[in-house]
């Protein structure tokens, strides 16, 4: 079996089946503490002890069937913490069962966990607390095998303010007042489908909710509750034609749950309960491919899952084809086009920034000393997904290449699968078209850096309008600028928008007489729909507008996607007029922002501790 290189865990000796969790979020301490239950049967003879992957956790007491058991702590690793080693009262024969109980408490650093204080959330009255894990941060909540090698099922009990409300990635199964204090109430959660470790998620705070589909509810703070009812609609038409085109929903199940500013990504496809950040919120449902996306992830990687960080592709790859297939059917062909053809651009803008010589502009990576969080970056999504839409147009189209997805998912469901595995599926399924596979150049497109060795085809259709404009401003002389007016943009989408700035951020920076034009006659300044608005602010500070830089420093801090956060220090950094002012920032909003994202831009920003 492939060793995990970003886990310590050792699956193949010993697997951790099904979990039970009951612990309490104590937000004076901002710690969760309580007791994990591993039920764990031995994969070989003569099994003494059992590693378990921990980072900044504390661990009380362990017991094995009742028994206690011996534990100690290995050498701490920067980012893949501390292993903790179990030892067995007595050896366990192959096949043999054990209960596995561990008394714990996480640290109020836990990079998987974010604990706000009243003031930091929309309402001001109760704290909040929200879960991230993946990549490898579960093990900073709880002892666990932290690889997605491993599947699990899990019931949890979690006691809270009774004022609040706990949601997990799992199915709702009642509360209870907590018998051992009156201020505090259980609620109760199962998980009956396996899933690995990094799907683990819970969230706690003053939450309502509304309904919005036969299976969805929608979550998030009162303030809002209505807008988010309103922009996710869509929901149950993504969820119905997703079914059509991967296979049954397994999952019960679908809610939606908006979190506070910080949360450091678009959407987050926790099992029954997706995560998405509120920069979705546009008021016009214009940003709902992310929905799609996360959706789609309850075939791909929830059911299918990459067996180590390294093949994170095969979960967003295939995750952001299925998102442009849904998208495809319910607003055309073209469109779905227009998207992949961003993508297109979103990957060489990505490559551009991390060179492409870069190792981590592979498809599949090596992460052996590096930390997954580091290496994240849109190339798995859009590089992945350029090999699928190359494929599909090799092999005949859509719907012929629909059906090996469909066949795919229902293949390895419920598995943990390498790139090598999901290789010889498609040579099987499509036996009859070896010599079309074969002329693949497989080793370019998985093991060489920088963008793919071939580009698919796209319909221009939707993009011909934002690639006309845009290169009329990089043409444009000081003469020509009169000529430029609000009418240019009367036809255009919010999507073409994105993507007109996305190609000028593409070229060199125009000059400053340009962009203070466009805002003369376009007002970007007035939009707030974050995607534009964080193209808008990119192009203003790289062509050195003084007059933008507070507005991106409000946009990196109002909100922590880091997806717009990190972008925009970067460019703040690099502009000798705002270096000081975004290091200043930084440190000023540092204690507040998500753990991952104060890491990540303070490595950006040579702030490193």
């Amino acid at each position: 079996a492939m060793a995990d290189p970003s886990s310590f865990a050792s699956p193949a000796c010993c697997l951790t089946r099904p979990l039970h969790l009951r612990c309490r979020a104590d937000f004076g301490a901002r710690a969760l503490r309580g007791t994990a239950a591993l039920t764990v049967r031995a994969e070989r003879e003569a099994l003494r002890c059992l590693v378990l992957d921990t980072r900044d956790v504390q661990v009380f007491k362990v017991t094995v069937n009742g028994q206690d058991a011996q534990f100690a702590f290995g050498e701490k690793h920067s980012f893949k913490g501390t292993p903790l080693e179990i030892t067995f009262p007595n050896e366990l024969r192959r096949g043999q069962e054990a209960i596995v109980e561990i008394s714990f408490e996480s640290s109020p650093q836990s990079s998987a966990l974010q604990w706000f204080t009243p003031e930091q959330t929309s309402g001001k009255k109760h704290p909040f607390l929200f879960s991230q894990c993946q990549a490898i941060h579960c093990r900073a909540i709880f002892p666990c095998q932290d690889t997605p090698a491993v599947k699990l099922t899990y019931y949890a009990e979690i006691s809270v303010p009774k004022e609040l409300v706990a949601l997990m990635s799992a199915n709702r199964d009642g509360e209870a007042p907590d018998p051992e204090d009156s201020t505090h109430k259980i609620y109760r959660f199962s998980q009956n489908v396996p899933v690995p470790c990094y799907l683990f998620a819970l969230v706690v705070g003053a939450l309502e909710s509304r309904k919005i589909g036969p299976r969805t509810l929608v979550w998030a703070e009162k303030e809002l509750v209505d807008k988010s009812a309103y922009e996710f609609s869509e929901a149950e038409a993504m969820l119905k034609t997703a079914e059509d085109l991967a296979g049954p929903y397994v999952w019960g199940q679908y809610d939606l749950l908006v979190l506070p500013p910080s949360f450091p990504y678009g959407g987050m496809e926790n099992p029954c309960l997706t995560f998405v950040t509120p920069t979705l919120l546009a008021g016009d449902r214009s940003l709902s491919n992310v929905i799609a996306h996360e959706i789609s992830h309850s075939w791909t990687g929830n059911l299918v899952t990459n067996k180590t960080w390294e093949h994170f592709w095969l979960n967003e790859g295939h995750t952001v084809y299925l998102e442009r297939r849904i998208g495809g059917r319910l607003f055309g062909e073209q469109f779905r086009h227009f998207q992949a053809l961003g993508g297109w651009r979103e990957l060489q803008n990505t490559i551009n920034t991390l060179g492409d010589k870069n190792p981590v502009t592979n498809l599949i990576i090596n992460l052996d000393e590096v930390d997954p969080d580091v290496a994240y970056s849109s190339v798995p999504y859009e590089k992945g997904f350029a090999l699928l839409f190359y494929l599909e147009q090799l092999l005949g189209g859509p719907d012929v290449f629909i059906g090996f997805l469909k066949a795919y998912v229902q293949k390895f469901a419920y598995k943990s699968i390498v790139t090598e595995d999901w290789k010889k599926f498609l040579y099987s399924y499509f036996k009859d078209k070896v010599d079309i596979l074969d002329k693949v150049d497989w080793n370019a497109w998985f093991h060489a850096p920088g963008m793919p060795p071939v580009k698919p085809t796209y319909d221009m259709t939707l993009s011909n309008a934002c690639v006309a404009l845009s290169q009329r401003w990089v043409q444009a002389k000081e003469s020509d600028l009169g000529s430029f007016s609000s009418a240019d943009l009367k036809e255009m989408s919010s999507h073409q928008l994105i993507e007109f700035l996305a190609l000028l951020l593409l070229e060199a920076p125009l000059p400053l007489s340009h962009v203070k034009r466009m805002q003369e006659v376009y007002d970007f300044n007035a939009i707030n729909n974050s995607e534009i608005r964080f193209r808008w602010l990119r192009l203003c500070i790289r062509s050195k507008w003084e007059a933008a830089i507070p507005l991106a420093l409000k946009m990196a801090t109002d909100q922590g996607r880091m997806k717009f956060t990190r972008p925009l220090f970067r460019d703040l950094y690099s502009f000798d007029k705002s270096r000081d002012l975004a290091v200043k920032t930084f440190l000023e909003h540092r204690a507040s922002m998500h753990p991952v994202t104060s890491m990540l831009v303070g490595k950006d920003l040579k702030q490193d501790q």
